[in-house]
């Protein structure tokens, strides 16, 4: 029986590429087979077959079944999927206690020493990046954020400020606690998120959204290009950069003017 496109699909939204998913389903078909067999019923390459076998056997899919010649054994679909779900999580967790141990150890050290070293021969107009997609630029703002010494100034729509909320509110209230002045300037109702930024920060209401524009310090600007109303959150898009040029001549007076008139 062949798959349908819509559970090859599916397969490759858990991480199974072309050749995976055609040998997956094949063995699922046969029940147990060998990989020359495979290859010929998937139309995969057999030079190909070995390694990918290998793969599905190292990711939970299939068992090896150790014979001459070697033969593959399918799981039934729910239990490889529970053996998948298994093996993500021990790696995962394998790979969060190696960050945890480099992060303290004379590693990490070295590699901010060759970062440092590096940064002295860049020049201020190539620290700049187009970031793609709400998470990343969520991610790029929480570290931007962490390098404030004493002020963040933020413009921001109505849906900005519920997503500054969601992602930011906690490390922008710790940051508040540290002496950290931040402005905002964002539509403003009876909402959850106003109530809370205007315990840790200035507000002012704007009635018509400007853009979302998020200044730190006098040394980074972030600000978006496109519009978070009218593009899925996948293909949101912003533009940073290290500048304390577009900074003063930019970023700060539009803030400041915008301010004043509100």
């Amino acid at each position: 029986m062949v798959a349908t496109m819509k559970t090859l699909d599916a397969l490759k939204s858990i991480g199974l590429n072309l050749y995976e998913r055609k040998i997956f389903v094949a063995l699922l078909a046969r029940g147990v087979a060998t990989a020359g067999e495979l290859s010929q019923i998937a139309n995969v390459p057999r030079s190909r077959s070995y390694d990918i076998l290998e793969s599905l056997a190292e990711k939970g899919f299939v068992v090896v079944q150790p014979s001459k010649p070697i033969r593959y054994v399918a799981l039934a679909p729910k239990d490889a999927l529970e053996r998948t779900m298994d093996n993500m999580k021990r790696k995962h967790d394998e790979m969060i206690e190696r960050l945890e141990t480099m992060k303290v150890s004379p590693v990490i050290t070295e590699l901010e020493t060759i970062y440092k070293n590096g940064m002295n021969l860049i020049q201020p107009y190539e620290m700049t990046g187009t970031l793609k997609g709400r998470h990343a630029i969520n991610q790029h703002l929480s570290s931007l954020f962490k390098k404030a010494i004493k002020e963040i100034r933020i413009i921001t729509t109505e849906s900005g400020l519920n997503e500054l909320y969601s992602h930011h509110y906690n490390s922008l209230k710790r940051i508040s606690k540290k002496g950290i002045k931040l402005k905002i300037l964002a539509p403003m109702g009876e909402t959850v998120p106003v109530k809370a930024f205007a315990e840790i920060a200035e507000m002012k209401n704007v009635i018509k959204p400007l853009n979302r524009i998020y200044t730190i310090d006098d040394k980074h600007v972030l600000f978006a290009l496109t519009d978070d109303k009218k593009v899925h959150q996948t293909q949101d898009v912003a533009f940073w950069a290290q500048s304390q040029h577009a900074v003063k001549t930019f970023a700060e007076p539009f803030f400041n003017n915008s301010w004043a008139e509100c």
